[in-house]
Protein backbone atom coordinates (compact mmCIF):
# COMPACT_ATOMS: atom_id res chain seq x y z
CA UNK A 1 0.00 0.00 0.00
CA UNK A 2 1.35 3.33 -0.99
CA UNK A 3 2.01 6.06 1.40
CA UNK A 4 2.11 9.79 0.35
CA UNK A 5 4.55 11.84 2.02
CA UNK A 6 3.74 15.89 1.96
CA UNK A 7 6.52 18.59 2.33
CA UNK A 8 4.76 20.70 4.07
CA UNK A 9 3.72 20.52 7.58
CA UNK A 10 0.55 19.90 7.61
CA UNK A 11 -1.04 16.93 8.64
CA UNK A 12 -2.23 13.95 6.78
CA UNK A 13 -4.04 10.96 8.42
CA UNK A 14 -1.86 8.25 7.92
CA UNK A 15 -3.40 5.28 5.97
CA UNK A 16 -4.21 2.32 8.15
CA UNK A 17 -3.43 -1.52 6.43
CA UNK A 18 -6.46 -3.93 7.07
CA UNK A 19 -4.92 -7.27 6.01
CA UNK A 20 -4.34 -8.35 9.74
CA UNK A 21 -7.88 -6.69 11.04
CA UNK A 22 -9.28 -9.25 7.84
CA UNK A 23 -7.25 -12.16 9.14
CA UNK A 24 -8.80 -11.62 12.64
CA UNK A 25 -12.01 -11.63 11.40
CA UNK A 26 -11.35 -15.02 9.78
CA UNK A 27 -10.25 -16.69 13.14
CA UNK A 28 -11.69 -19.54 14.57
CA UNK A 29 -13.96 -19.18 16.51
CA UNK A 30 -13.83 -20.93 20.31
CA UNK A 31 -15.84 -23.92 20.84
CA UNK A 32 -16.30 -25.77 24.02
CA UNK A 33 -16.47 -29.39 24.62
CA UNK A 34 -18.56 -29.89 27.46
CA UNK A 35 -18.30 -33.03 29.70
CA UNK A 36 -21.15 -34.92 30.02
CA UNK A 37 -21.08 -36.69 32.92
CA UNK A 38 -20.16 -35.24 36.58
CA UNK A 39 -16.64 -35.16 37.25
CA UNK A 40 -15.08 -35.25 40.79
CA UNK A 41 -12.83 -32.83 42.24
CA UNK A 42 -13.18 -30.47 39.56
CA UNK A 43 -11.56 -26.74 40.41
CA UNK A 44 -13.97 -24.37 40.99
CA UNK A 45 -12.40 -21.87 38.38
CA UNK A 46 -12.87 -24.03 35.63
CA UNK A 47 -16.58 -24.91 33.90
CA UNK A 48 -18.10 -28.09 32.02
CA UNK A 49 -15.06 -27.54 29.66
CA UNK A 50 -12.87 -29.89 32.17
CA UNK A 51 -12.98 -33.47 31.57
CA UNK A 52 -10.76 -34.72 34.36
CA UNK A 53 -8.23 -37.36 33.91
CA UNK A 54 -8.59 -38.33 30.22
CA UNK A 55 -5.34 -39.59 27.50
CA UNK A 56 -4.14 -37.44 25.14
CA UNK A 57 -6.01 -39.60 22.80
CA UNK A 58 -8.97 -39.21 24.54
CA UNK A 59 -8.78 -35.39 24.51
CA UNK A 60 -7.93 -35.81 20.73
CA UNK A 61 -11.05 -37.79 19.24
CA UNK A 62 -13.53 -35.33 21.62
CA UNK A 63 -11.84 -32.22 19.90
CA UNK A 64 -11.83 -33.61 16.08
CA UNK A 65 -15.30 -32.32 15.19
CA UNK A 66 -14.01 -28.76 14.65
CA UNK A 67 -11.55 -26.50 14.57
CA UNK A 68 -11.26 -23.88 17.76
CA UNK A 69 -12.63 -27.17 20.13
CA UNK A 70 -11.08 -26.74 23.16
CA UNK A 71 -11.33 -28.68 26.83
CA UNK A 72 -9.80 -28.74 29.67
CA UNK A 73 -8.13 -32.18 31.12
CA UNK A 74 -6.10 -33.06 34.03
CA UNK A 75 -2.58 -34.28 33.34
CA UNK A 76 -1.92 -38.11 33.73
CA UNK A 77 2.01 -37.69 34.27
CA UNK A 78 2.07 -34.63 36.61
CA UNK A 79 -1.59 -34.78 38.52
CA UNK A 80 -2.74 -31.80 40.04
CA UNK A 81 -1.91 -29.86 37.34
CA UNK A 82 -3.83 -28.90 33.95
CA UNK A 83 -3.49 -29.35 30.38
CA UNK A 84 -5.56 -26.77 27.96
CA UNK A 85 -6.23 -28.89 24.75
CA UNK A 86 -7.18 -26.83 21.66
CA UNK A 87 -7.78 -27.66 17.96
CA UNK A 88 -5.92 -25.60 15.42
CA UNK A 89 -4.82 -26.67 11.91
CA UNK A 90 -6.60 -30.53 11.94
CA UNK A 91 -4.03 -31.23 14.61
CA UNK A 92 -4.58 -31.09 19.00
CA UNK A 93 -2.54 -28.72 20.56
CA UNK A 94 -1.40 -28.98 24.08
CA UNK A 95 -0.92 -25.94 26.72
CA UNK A 96 -0.23 -26.11 30.12
CA UNK A 97 -2.91 -24.37 31.86
CA UNK A 98 -2.40 -22.28 35.02
CA UNK A 99 -4.56 -19.82 37.46
CA UNK A 100 -3.67 -17.16 39.65
CA UNK A 101 -7.24 -15.52 39.51
CA UNK A 102 -6.34 -14.85 36.20
CA UNK A 103 -5.92 -17.91 33.44
CA UNK A 104 -3.08 -17.91 31.66
CA UNK A 105 -0.73 -20.14 29.66
CA UNK A 106 1.39 -17.21 28.61
CA UNK A 107 2.31 -13.71 29.82
CA UNK A 108 -1.46 -12.75 29.09
CA UNK A 109 -3.93 -12.88 32.05
CA UNK A 110 -7.58 -13.81 31.33
CA UNK A 111 -10.71 -13.45 33.43
CA UNK A 112 -12.08 -16.28 31.59
CA UNK A 113 -11.48 -19.92 29.48
CA UNK A 114 -13.46 -18.79 26.92
CA UNK A 115 -11.69 -15.36 26.09
CA UNK A 116 -8.00 -17.28 26.70
CA UNK A 117 -9.03 -19.27 23.41
CA UNK A 118 -10.21 -16.84 21.30
CA UNK A 119 -7.30 -14.55 22.03
CA UNK A 120 -4.79 -17.83 21.46
CA UNK A 121 -6.76 -18.90 18.14
CA UNK A 122 -6.15 -15.66 16.73
CA UNK A 123 -2.94 -15.23 17.44
CA UNK A 124 -2.46 -18.91 16.05
CA UNK A 125 -4.47 -17.71 13.10
CA UNK A 126 -2.41 -14.81 12.20
CA UNK A 127 0.92 -15.85 13.10
CA UNK A 128 0.47 -18.81 10.71
CA UNK A 129 -1.26 -17.30 7.87
CA UNK A 130 0.73 -14.18 7.82
CA UNK A 131 4.67 -14.82 9.16
CA UNK A 132 6.35 -13.84 6.54
CA UNK A 133 4.20 -10.45 6.33
CA UNK A 134 4.60 -9.78 10.56
CA UNK A 135 8.28 -10.52 9.95
CA UNK A 136 8.47 -7.49 7.49
CA UNK A 137 6.09 -4.77 9.51
CA UNK A 138 8.53 -2.34 10.49
CA UNK A 139 10.66 -2.74 7.17
CA UNK A 140 8.67 0.88 5.45
CA UNK A 141 6.92 2.36 8.35
CA UNK A 142 4.98 5.16 8.41
CA UNK A 143 6.13 6.56 11.42
CA UNK A 144 8.46 9.07 10.17
CA UNK A 145 6.40 10.56 7.38
CA UNK A 146 2.79 11.21 8.82
CA UNK A 147 0.88 10.77 12.86
CA UNK A 148 3.15 10.92 15.37
CA UNK A 149 6.18 12.88 14.42
CA UNK A 150 4.12 15.22 12.17
CA UNK A 151 2.14 16.21 15.56
CA UNK A 152 4.84 16.23 17.56
CA UNK A 153 7.22 18.10 15.85
CA UNK A 154 8.68 21.61 17.11
CA UNK A 155 6.83 24.59 16.02
CA UNK A 156 8.59 26.27 12.86
CA UNK A 157 9.00 29.33 13.90
CA UNK A 158 10.71 28.56 17.51
CA UNK A 159 14.70 29.01 16.83
CA UNK A 160 16.58 27.31 19.82
CA UNK A 161 17.92 29.78 22.08
CA UNK A 162 21.68 29.66 22.62
CA UNK A 163 22.68 28.15 25.59
CA UNK A 164 23.84 31.08 28.22
CA UNK A 165 24.74 31.51 31.89
CA UNK A 166 21.54 31.17 33.83
CA UNK A 167 21.79 33.89 36.21
CA UNK A 168 18.35 33.95 38.68
CA UNK A 169 20.22 37.15 40.47
CA UNK A 170 20.49 39.08 37.02
CA UNK A 171 23.95 39.88 37.09
CA UNK A 172 26.30 38.82 34.08
CA UNK A 173 28.85 36.30 34.05
CA UNK A 174 32.19 37.52 33.83
CA UNK A 175 34.46 37.05 31.34
CA UNK A 176 38.31 37.39 30.76
CA UNK A 177 39.40 36.21 34.36
CA UNK A 178 43.23 35.31 33.14
CA UNK A 179 43.35 33.38 36.87
CA UNK A 180 40.55 31.22 35.54
CA UNK A 181 42.51 30.35 32.64
CA UNK A 182 45.76 29.57 34.05
CA UNK A 183 43.08 26.53 36.10
CA UNK A 184 42.34 24.98 33.16
CA UNK A 185 44.08 22.32 31.23
CA UNK A 186 43.80 22.22 27.76
CA UNK A 187 40.98 19.02 27.84
CA UNK A 188 38.49 21.16 29.95
CA UNK A 189 39.22 24.69 27.79
CA UNK A 190 38.64 23.05 24.76
CA UNK A 191 35.33 21.46 26.19
CA UNK A 192 34.21 24.57 27.84
CA UNK A 193 34.94 27.04 24.45
CA UNK A 194 33.32 24.66 22.34
CA UNK A 195 30.38 22.53 23.86
CA UNK A 196 28.62 24.80 26.10
CA UNK A 197 27.43 26.70 23.14
CA UNK A 198 25.23 23.44 21.68
CA UNK A 199 21.29 23.96 22.25
CA UNK A 200 20.23 20.72 24.27
CA UNK A 201 18.26 18.14 22.37
CA UNK A 202 16.44 16.60 24.77
CA UNK A 203 16.09 12.77 23.49
CA UNK A 204 13.62 11.02 25.84
CA UNK A 205 13.13 6.80 25.46
CA UNK A 206 9.30 6.28 25.47
CA UNK A 207 7.96 4.59 27.99
CA UNK A 208 6.10 1.65 26.96
CA UNK A 209 3.44 -0.24 29.00
CA UNK A 210 1.52 -3.43 27.79
CA UNK A 211 -2.30 -2.23 27.14
CA UNK A 212 -5.58 -3.64 26.11
CA UNK A 213 -6.98 -1.58 23.53
CA UNK A 214 -11.08 -1.36 23.60
CA UNK A 215 -12.16 -1.87 20.10
CA UNK A 216 -10.09 -2.14 16.71
CA UNK A 217 -6.45 -0.18 17.16
CA UNK A 218 -4.16 0.26 14.26
CA UNK A 219 0.20 0.66 14.56
CA UNK A 220 1.01 3.97 15.24
CA UNK A 221 4.55 2.96 13.87
CA UNK A 222 3.86 0.24 10.75
CA UNK A 223 0.13 0.86 10.31
CA UNK A 224 -0.96 -2.68 10.51
CA UNK A 225 -3.86 -3.86 12.87
CA UNK A 226 -3.23 -4.77 16.63
CA UNK A 227 -4.83 -8.36 16.62
CA UNK A 228 -6.16 -9.84 19.76
CA UNK A 229 -8.74 -10.00 22.47
CA UNK A 230 -6.03 -8.01 24.82
CA UNK A 231 -2.62 -6.55 25.89
CA UNK A 232 -2.60 -6.10 21.50
CA UNK A 233 0.66 -3.86 22.13
CA UNK A 234 2.06 -1.07 24.16
CA UNK A 235 0.85 2.59 24.98
CA UNK A 236 3.69 4.91 26.15
CA UNK A 237 2.77 6.46 29.54
CA UNK A 238 4.04 9.76 28.90
CA UNK A 239 3.05 10.10 25.22
CA UNK A 240 0.32 8.42 24.55
CA UNK A 241 1.85 6.69 21.36
CA UNK A 242 0.22 2.92 20.60
CA UNK A 243 2.51 0.47 18.69
CA UNK A 244 3.38 -3.39 18.33
CA UNK A 245 5.11 -4.75 21.37
CA UNK A 246 7.89 -5.65 18.31
CA UNK A 247 7.21 -2.21 16.72
CA UNK A 248 8.39 -0.66 19.75
CA UNK A 249 12.01 -1.99 19.61
CA UNK A 250 12.05 0.43 16.46
CA UNK A 251 10.20 3.63 17.36
CA UNK A 252 13.19 6.28 17.83
CA UNK A 253 14.32 7.78 21.12
CA UNK A 254 11.81 11.01 20.54
CA UNK A 255 8.99 10.66 23.20
CA UNK A 256 7.48 14.03 23.62
CA UNK A 257 5.22 14.24 26.72
CA UNK A 258 1.57 14.87 26.77
CA UNK A 259 0.47 16.96 29.93
CA UNK A 260 -2.49 14.94 30.08
CA UNK A 261 -0.44 11.98 30.31
CA UNK A 262 2.01 13.43 33.21
CA UNK A 263 -0.41 13.48 36.20
CA UNK A 264 2.27 14.96 38.73
CA UNK A 265 5.77 16.86 38.97
CA UNK A 266 7.22 15.41 42.11
CA UNK A 267 8.24 11.47 41.63
CA UNK A 268 7.97 12.28 37.87
CA UNK A 269 10.74 11.28 35.57
CA UNK A 270 13.06 14.92 35.07
CA UNK A 271 13.34 14.18 30.71
CA UNK A 272 9.64 13.67 30.91
CA UNK A 273 8.95 16.68 32.89
CA UNK A 274 10.90 18.91 31.03
CA UNK A 275 9.55 18.15 27.85
CA UNK A 276 5.93 17.97 28.69
CA UNK A 277 6.24 21.63 29.76
CA UNK A 278 8.90 22.20 26.83
CA UNK A 279 11.14 23.89 28.92
CA UNK A 280 14.93 23.57 29.84
CA UNK A 281 14.49 22.67 33.58
CA UNK A 282 11.97 21.49 35.56
CA UNK A 283 9.60 24.53 37.16
CA UNK A 284 10.31 23.22 40.53
CA UNK A 285 13.55 23.82 40.15
CA UNK A 286 13.17 27.45 38.72
CA UNK A 287 10.64 28.37 40.72
CA UNK A 288 11.85 27.10 44.24
CA UNK A 289 15.46 28.65 43.54
CA UNK A 290 14.10 32.43 42.16
CA UNK A 291 11.97 32.34 45.46
CA UNK A 292 15.25 31.07 48.04
CA UNK A 293 17.43 34.25 46.22
CA UNK A 294 14.93 36.69 46.34
CA UNK A 295 14.38 36.40 50.38
CA UNK A 296 16.80 33.38 51.98
CA UNK A 297 20.45 33.85 50.69
CA UNK A 298 21.59 34.91 54.11
CA UNK A 299 19.16 32.63 56.26
CA UNK A 300 21.13 31.11 58.63
CA UNK A 301 21.89 27.43 58.31
CA UNK A 302 20.47 27.76 54.38
CA UNK A 303 19.62 24.17 53.35
CA UNK A 304 21.32 22.66 56.19
CA UNK A 305 18.00 23.52 58.55
CA UNK A 306 14.91 21.27 58.58
CA UNK A 307 11.29 23.10 57.09
CA UNK A 308 8.06 21.59 58.93
CA UNK A 309 7.90 18.13 57.58
CA UNK A 310 3.72 19.09 57.03
CA UNK A 311 4.48 22.23 55.21
CA UNK A 312 7.12 20.86 52.75
CA UNK A 313 4.51 18.22 51.86
CA UNK A 314 1.79 20.93 51.32
CA UNK A 315 4.17 22.42 48.79
CA UNK A 316 5.12 19.31 46.98
CA UNK A 317 0.78 19.02 46.55
CA UNK A 318 0.86 22.38 45.27
CA UNK A 319 3.04 21.72 42.71
CA UNK A 320 1.38 18.53 41.41
CA UNK A 321 -2.05 20.07 41.60
CA UNK A 322 -1.45 23.46 39.89
CA UNK A 323 1.91 23.35 38.44
CA UNK A 324 3.77 26.85 37.57
CA UNK A 325 1.07 28.31 39.53
CA UNK A 326 1.70 27.33 42.20
CA UNK A 327 2.39 30.21 44.78
CA UNK A 328 5.47 29.36 47.32
CA UNK A 329 5.45 33.31 47.96
CA UNK A 330 6.66 34.45 51.31
CA UNK A 331 2.59 35.38 51.64
CA UNK A 332 2.04 31.50 51.95
CA UNK A 333 5.54 30.40 53.33
CA UNK A 334 7.24 32.69 55.30
CA UNK A 335 9.48 30.19 56.28
CA UNK A 336 12.45 30.13 53.16
CA UNK A 337 13.36 26.40 55.17
CA UNK A 338 10.20 25.34 53.46
CA UNK A 339 11.32 25.95 50.07
CA UNK A 340 14.59 24.79 50.58
CA UNK A 341 12.73 21.45 51.93
CA UNK A 342 10.47 20.96 49.07
CA UNK A 343 13.40 21.68 46.41
CA UNK A 344 15.39 18.72 48.27
CA UNK A 345 12.27 16.44 48.22
CA UNK A 346 12.10 16.97 44.21
CA UNK A 347 15.71 15.83 43.68
CA UNK A 348 15.18 12.75 46.11
CA UNK A 349 11.68 11.74 45.01
CA UNK A 350 13.52 11.35 41.10
CA UNK A 351 13.30 7.90 39.94
CA UNK A 352 16.25 8.46 38.19
CA UNK A 353 18.77 10.91 40.36
CA UNK A 354 19.78 14.38 38.79
CA UNK A 355 23.70 12.63 38.53
CA UNK A 356 22.17 9.18 36.90
CA UNK A 357 22.68 5.39 37.96
CA UNK A 358 24.75 5.06 34.29
CA UNK A 359 26.79 8.15 35.44
CA UNK A 360 27.40 7.09 39.07
CA UNK A 361 30.62 4.97 39.08
CA UNK A 362 32.44 7.73 37.17
CA UNK A 363 31.75 10.20 39.28
CA UNK A 364 32.80 8.35 42.26
CA UNK A 365 36.11 7.27 40.21
CA UNK A 366 36.80 11.10 39.76
CA UNK A 367 36.23 12.07 43.47
CA UNK A 368 39.04 9.36 44.38
CA UNK A 369 42.01 11.39 42.53
CA UNK A 370 44.38 13.03 44.41
CA UNK A 371 45.08 15.63 41.80
CA UNK A 372 43.06 18.46 41.28
CA UNK A 373 43.62 18.90 37.64
CA UNK A 374 43.13 14.92 37.01
CA UNK A 375 39.88 15.41 39.40
CA UNK A 376 38.61 17.95 37.31
CA UNK A 377 39.32 16.49 33.87
CA UNK A 378 37.76 13.17 35.03
CA UNK A 379 34.20 15.27 36.21
CA UNK A 380 34.30 16.87 33.07
CA UNK A 381 34.10 13.91 31.35
CA UNK A 382 31.88 12.40 33.62
CA UNK A 383 29.38 14.97 33.48
CA UNK A 384 29.16 14.27 29.61
CA UNK A 385 27.28 10.97 30.51
CA UNK A 386 24.09 13.17 31.69
CA UNK A 387 21.41 13.70 29.77
CA UNK A 388 20.68 16.63 28.40
CA UNK A 389 17.59 17.79 30.92
CA UNK A 390 19.81 16.70 33.87
CA UNK A 391 22.97 18.24 32.72
CA UNK A 392 21.00 21.52 32.83
CA UNK A 393 19.41 21.43 36.36
CA UNK A 394 22.50 20.33 37.61
CA UNK A 395 24.17 23.35 35.92
CA UNK A 396 21.45 25.88 36.84
CA UNK A 397 21.20 24.46 40.76
CA UNK A 398 25.25 24.16 40.99
CA UNK A 399 25.49 28.08 39.84
CA UNK A 400 22.66 28.70 42.65
CA UNK A 401 24.76 26.62 45.29
CA UNK A 402 28.03 28.47 44.48
CA UNK A 403 25.89 32.08 45.25
CA UNK A 404 24.75 30.32 48.35
CA UNK A 405 28.34 29.72 49.59
CA UNK A 406 29.34 33.78 48.41
CA UNK A 407 26.88 34.14 51.33
CA UNK A 408 28.82 32.07 53.61
CA UNK A 409 29.39 35.25 56.18
CA UNK A 410 25.95 35.39 57.04
CA UNK A 411 24.32 31.94 56.03
CA UNK A 412 27.33 29.83 57.37
CA UNK A 413 27.34 27.89 54.56
CA UNK A 414 30.55 26.40 52.66
CA UNK A 415 30.37 24.26 49.86
CA UNK A 416 31.77 21.54 52.06
CA UNK A 417 28.92 21.94 54.10
CA UNK A 418 26.44 22.19 51.27
CA UNK A 419 28.28 19.13 49.40
CA UNK A 420 27.12 16.86 53.09
CA UNK A 421 23.45 18.04 52.57
CA UNK A 422 23.46 17.29 48.54
CA UNK A 423 25.40 14.75 47.92
CA UNK A 424 23.12 11.80 48.94
CA UNK A 425 20.19 14.07 47.52
CA UNK A 426 21.82 14.23 43.90
CA UNK A 427 22.97 10.97 43.60
CA UNK A 428 22.24 7.41 44.50
CA UNK A 429 24.11 4.27 44.59
CA UNK A 430 22.96 1.77 41.55
CA UNK A 431 22.17 -1.42 43.52
CA UNK A 432 25.34 -1.63 45.31
CA UNK A 433 25.57 -3.53 48.57
CA UNK A 434 24.60 -1.49 52.12
CA UNK A 435 29.18 -1.03 53.38
CA UNK A 436 29.98 0.17 49.45
CA UNK A 437 26.79 2.52 49.15
CA UNK A 438 28.08 3.98 52.84
CA UNK A 439 31.12 4.32 51.54
CA UNK A 440 29.95 6.12 48.87
CA UNK A 441 28.84 8.86 50.90
CA UNK A 442 31.97 11.04 51.66
CA UNK A 443 32.93 10.47 47.77
CA UNK A 444 29.42 11.61 46.96
CA UNK A 445 29.82 14.68 49.21
CA UNK A 446 33.24 15.19 47.54
CA UNK A 447 31.99 15.16 43.96
CA UNK A 448 29.22 17.92 45.08
CA UNK A 449 31.69 20.08 46.81
CA UNK A 450 33.80 19.71 43.88
CA UNK A 451 31.07 20.65 41.33
CA UNK A 452 30.44 23.62 43.62
CA UNK A 453 33.80 25.27 43.55
CA UNK A 454 34.56 24.74 39.80
CA UNK A 455 30.90 25.41 38.74
CA UNK A 456 32.32 28.16 36.36
CA UNK A 457 34.66 25.80 34.98
CA UNK A 458 32.79 23.05 34.40
CA UNK A 459 29.48 23.89 33.41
Amino acid sequence: MAIHVFDNDEYRPPVWKSYLYQLQQEAPHPRRVTCTCEVENRPKYYGREYHGMISREEADHLLSVAEGSYLIRESQRQPGTYTLALRFGNQTRNFRLYYDGKHFVGEKRFESIHDLVTDGLITLYIETKAAEYIAKMTINPIYEHVGYTTLNREPALKKPAPVTRDTPDGKEPHGGDSGLEERLTSLVRRATLKENDRAPKYEKVHNFKVHTFRGPHWCEYCANFMWGLIAQGVKCADCGLNVHKQCSKMVPNDCKPDLKHVKKVYSCDLTTLVKAHNSKRPMVVDMCIREIESRGLKSEGLYRVSGFSDLIEDVKLSFDRDGEKADISVNVYEDINIITGALKLYFRDLPIPVITYDAYPRFIEAAKLAEPDERLEALHEALKLLPPAHYETLKYLMAHLKRVTQNEKDNLMNAENLGIVFGPTLMRAPDLDAMTALNDIRYQRQVVESLIKNEDILF
